[in-house]
């Protein structure tokens, strides 16, 4: 199996230093309780960003998303964005790391008195922790998908533009995928359209136009959001619609989008060979244009 997250190996991650509640420990140290409310419930939100040059990528995109969903599961981070800010470059400096490198900034309801669901049980305040490690994608072929029966939960269920550490459902989704020979799981929406993958926002192209789900259903992905916004401005046609399985089985090209592999290529898709079945010119052009704009963002941020 291939993995959208699939990076070279480096020694130095196994000695890395990882921030936690404003104290920097040795990986091997680096722990939290076990009455923790992310680890006994998945109570948590978190971002995944990417270093380049130096600089974090659409930081302030990362910060915007990162505060909304706290507030909306009534999480108060105990820090402001300059704060959090500061813990990510104090981790990036005491790593030594300047560029192909990947943070995972966890927040959760932190350490609850007794071992149950209700959140006045967590009162010593959130933990807050930063994985930070050295990765460059390292992704051999294109991607192969099967599509599941797991659906992207309802707003009123699980709000899918929460990133939140519940994420059991995709796991699932995964799991499912593995099952039928795949790589990773393509997921419709509650009407059958096509949706997103179980780690990743997915895409099209057809006939020189681009397509991707509508976004009710799917995470707010950063990168996805980048893609439209530079198709659109570089007159390449992008839609989001609604489209079915059909329609995808006949796509020219597909590819995934996400902060660490910024546009990884699909060549199958429940056992269709999509296009044909490699890198195509129109997802190598959306590359290009996508790594102009990380360094001209590298040169001002």
């Amino acid at each position: 199996m291939v993995s959208t997250h699939q990076s070279e190996e480096d020694a130095r991650n196994g000695h890395i230093l990882i921030w936690i509640n404003g104290t920097l420990k040795p990986r091997a140290e680096a722990m939290i309780s076990v009455y923790d409310s992310g680890f006994m419930l998945g109570d948590g939100v978190w971002e995944g960003l990417r270093l380049y040059n130096g600089k974090w990528a659409f930081l302030g995109d990362h910060m915007d998303r990162l505060f909304e969903a706290a507030k909306a599961i009534d999480l108060d981070i105990g820090m402001n964005r300059a704060e959090v800010i500061a813990a990510l470059e104090e981790t990036r400096r005491a790593n030594g790391m300047q560029t192909n490198a990947h943070a995972r900034l966890m927040v959760t309801r932190g350490v609850k008195m007794r071992p149950f669901q209700h959140p006045a049980l967590s009162r010593s305040g959130p933990t807050v922790a930063i994985i930070m490690e050295h990765s460059k994608p390292s992704i051999p072929r294109p991607i192969r998908l099967a599509t599941v029966p797991h659906l992207r939960g309802l707003p009123m269920t699980q709000d899918p533009k929460l990133n939140s550490h519940s994420k059991l459902n995709c796991i699932l989704a995964c799991i499912a995928a593995e099952k039928a020979g795949a790589d990773e799981a393509l997921m419709l929406d509650i009407h059958g359209f096509v949706n997103t993958t179980n780690a990743c926002n997915f895409f099209i192209i057809r006939k020189g136009e681009v397509w991707t789900s509508t976004g009710d259903y799917c995470m707010n992905g950063i990168t996805r959001q980048k893609v439209i916004d530079l198709c659109r401005s570089n007159g390449i046609p992008t839609f989001e619609k609604n489209f079915s399985l059909v329609e995808t089985y006949s796509a020219d090209e597909a590819f995934l989008t996400g902060t660490f592999g910024a546009q990884t290529p699909v060549g199958e898709i429940d056992g269709r060979v999509i296009g044909t079945g490699t890198l195509g010119p129109l997802t190598t052009r959306i590359r290009a244009l996508y790594k102009d704009m990380i360094d001209q963002v590298a040169e001002i941020e």
